[in-house]
Parts: C-alpha cells; structure tokens; sequence
C-alpha cells in the first residue's frame, strides 16, 4: 500500500514538474519570405532548436516560411505589432525607419561578401545598427550574406555605357536602380514572378540579381549573358522585436544574439560556397559569363548619383570603403 502511494505521489510530482515546464516555455514567431530549401529557413530553423536547447527548453520559436505571415513589408510591420518576434530582412526596409542604415545597399560600397562580414564586426555597423535601435527599437542580432547582384542580357556588355538604352527589369527599390539608371539603362519594375516571361516574350531584355537566383528561376534559359557586374553585395538581417528584446534577460539576450550569429555565418557560407560554383555551371550550360571593367561602372554611379537623394551619408560609405 506504501509502495503504491509512493508511485502515485511520485507520478504527481512528475506530471506537475512536467506541467510547470509547459507553461514556463514561452513560444516565439519567427518569419521570413524564403522558401523552405533555402538556407535562410534550415538555418533558422537550427537556430531556433538551439535557442531551445540552450535555455534549457524554456523558448519554442516556431519559424514561418514563404511569406506564411505575409510578405517582406508585413512581417516588418508585425514587428511594431508585436504579431512576430523575429524575422529576416533586407536593410532596404530598416532604411525605412532609419535612412542611414540603407547606406550598405549603394553600389560597389563592398568588395564582397568577406567585406560585408568585416563590416558587420566593425563600429560603423554598431553605430548604423544602434541608430536603427534606438529609432525603433528592434534589435538586429545577426547579418547573413544574401548574394552579390550580377546583371543578365541578351546583348553583350563590357562597360557602364553598353547599356545606355537596355531595357532591364529591376526591383523598385531605389538602391538597385542606382547603378542601371546611372549607366542609362530603361529601368521596368516587374513583379519578380514574371520576370522570366518578361524575359523569354522580349518585353525586357534583361534583368540583375545574385547568381543563386538566376540558377533557381532559370533566368539562364531565356538569357545569352551573364555580366559579372558584382553592383550590389546584398544581405539580410535578423532581427527580434522591440517587445521581444526588452523581455529577455541579460543571459538570454546572450544566447540569442550567438546563436544567431552562427545561424548567419552558416548561412553565409553557403551561398557563398555555392555561388562559386555557379559560374562554371552557367559556363557548362553554354551561356558567356564575362567580366566587366568595374571601376568603370563605379565611377559613373559616383559622378552620377547622389547620397542625399537616398538620405545616406557619405561618411558612413567612406567609413565602410575603408574596412579591411
């Protein structure tokens, strides 16, 4: 009778241990638009059970892909709402609240992804990242490399001025316009699911982005070239809640912040590893792959565009040129 009694007292105890657990764990809202076999979503989703291991369970994050809890704009809304705790996003929308941190998307500010990841460890990101902060109070935990941004075309092109009149389509965002329009380009916003269509019927003759994306949409088959122009070395942040922020401890901060750290760098590392292997895939397919004069496209940009039609600064861009 004894022993009954204590078998029953001791499966009390552990079901109110395991009760206590459950309702001690705080469950989290991670979002993002990629897809789900990207690295942008299996790294987040490591990062998430990590997060969980290391606090000892006491955070389920549950991730969201493919624009499940809306598109880019939502889910930097939902941060404001507190409807999502972390996302990842491009700086082009933290530049919506804070200018000055859109500065790392003008083109030819980065060499390449090394540069970028240098300057996420230096202080004029913690400077640009603590305005962001303090602007909206989101915090930015980790940058993850997203891809250098390469031009394709059915015409050939070696310098700024062979696409003086080139129809391309480029996403409106001011940024990405910068360096088509400065070289004289016929910039069309297309919505980015009709770009190889747009492509394939002639209504544009060529369009830019990372060499991962034009291997996943096969902008390749409608496509003769590929320009290595590297005008933008794009990338994303991650970012928790200003809500979110402010309930963690000091040591959960620390977890969070180094996990997705590591998240990122893994992220990195794969697509860089993956876009180096790209170009002898598209030379493979029969496609030119060709150089261009860099500094030529460079220095029209800077002859032609100005920082303050973007509300950058040009320190910020001098200080960021100059990172090793």
């Amino acid at each position: 009778m004894k022993s009954r009694l204590a078998t029953i007292l001791c499966t009390a105890a552990v079901i109110m241990a395991s009760s206590a657990i459950t309702q001690a764990q705080t469950v989290l809202k991670w979002a993002h638009v990629y897809e789900t076999s990207e690295p942008f979503h299996t790294d987040s989703v490591w990062a998430a059970e990590e997060i969980n291991k290391r606090t000892d369970g006491r955070y389920k994050i549950e991730v969201y892909p493919a624009s499940q809890l809306g598109k880019e704009a939502d889910i930097n809304q939902g941060l404001k709402l507190g409807t999502v705790d972390v996302i990842i996003s491009g700086s082009s929308f933290a530049a919506r609240d804070y200018k000055p941190i859109g500065v790392t998307y003008f083109p030819y500010i980065f060499r390449g992804p090394d540069h970028l990841i240098a300057y996420t460890k230096s202080d004029v990101f913690k400077r640009l990242a603590k305005g962001y902060e303090d602007k909206t109070g989101n915090h930015i935990a980790a940058v993850s490399y997203y891809g250098t941004r390469h031009t394709t075309s059915n015409k050939p092109i070696a310098k700024c001025a062979d696409m003086q009149g080139l129809k391309i389509r480029v996403p409106d965002v001011p940024a990405y316009l910068a360096m088509p329009r400065a070289c004289g380009a016929n910039t069309t916003p297309i919505a980015f699911a009709e770009v190889y269509l747009a492509l394939q019927n002639g209504t544009v003759e060529a369009q830019e982005n990372p060499l991962t994306t034009i291997e996943a949409k096969k902008f390749y088959e409608v496509q003769k070239n590929i320009i290595l122009t590297g005008h933008i070395v794009d990338h994303l942040n991650t970012v928790v809640s200003k809500t979110r922020w402010a309930s963690l401890s000091d040591e959960d901060k620390k977890i969070f912040g180094e996990v997705m750290q590591e998240a990122a760098e893994r992220t990195s590392k794969t697509i860089a590893g993956k876009e180096s292997g790209l170009i002898a895939t598209f030379k493979e397919k029969g496609l030119n792959v060709a150089e261009v004069d860099k500094a030529d496209f460079e220095k029209t940009v800077m002859e032609k565009v100005k920082f303050e039609d973007f509300g950058y600064e040009k320190a910020d861009w001098e200080a960021i040129r100059a990172i090793q």
